[in-house]
């Protein structure tokens, strides 16, 4: 991206952001940097192509809307669109009360602390489960699973301290495991009283 005839790509977020508040076109490179990831943020919290490629595209309008206000707190730029993307994509489900299916692939289907899914016959079942949880712990599991950020990063990105991220993410992954593992029991006590 170019402003003013200078390059802007390898310019720091800051940088990028002071430019923007001046000249609207500098965000173009935000938006190139970022698109990637809001996309596929949206994209795993909605489970829909086209609403997550209209979606992105009001987490980008609402941030270049609002740009004259944000001010470095401490936190990444990247941190601000996150926040954006949750709430967008919040109001999305409450204005359209959808089902929450988040559609993790099965590379996505690894989970950490011994909570492999690949033991589960239907993935839809681990798709279900994750879709049925809160939205706090929904955006956790895509940050850390689909986006692959640290917890450090994801704490940033909600609001949390590294430690009140990590201990969500033990109990999610414990309540999934329960979920899975009381499935795989019941699923195996009817195949026992089949046979």
């Amino acid at each position: 991206m170019v402003s003013g005839g200078v390059s802007l790509v390898g310019e720091s977020d800051d940088v990028l952001v002071e430019k923007a508040k001046e000249e609207p076109s500098a965000f173009g490179e935000l938006y190139q940097r970022y698109l990637s990831n809001i996309y596929n943020y949206v994209y795993y919290r909605t489970g829909n192509r086209v609403e997550a490629e209209d979606l992105t595209a009001k987490v980008f309008l609402q941030a270049l809307t609002h740009i004259q206000g944000y001010t470095n707190r401490g936190l990444p730029f990247s941190a601000w669109l996150y926040r954006i993307a949750h709430n967008i994509v919040a109001n999305w489900y409450r204005d359209k009360s959808y089902q929450r299916l988040v559609p993790l692939d099965d590379e996505h289907l690894q989970l950490e602390d011994g909570a492999d899914t690949g033991d589960i016959d239907d993935r839809n079942d681990i798709r279900k489960l994750v879709g049925e949880l809160p939205p706090d712990r929904q955006q956790l599991i895509v940050l850390k699973y689909v986006e692959g950020l640290s917890n450090a990063e994801i704490g940033r990105i909600m609001g949390r301290s590294e430690g009140a991220v990590k201990a969500l993410l033990v109990r999610t992954l414990r309540s999934l495991r329960e979920e899975i593992d009381a499935k795989g029991e019941k699923g195996g006590a009817a195949q026992r009283s089949a046979s």
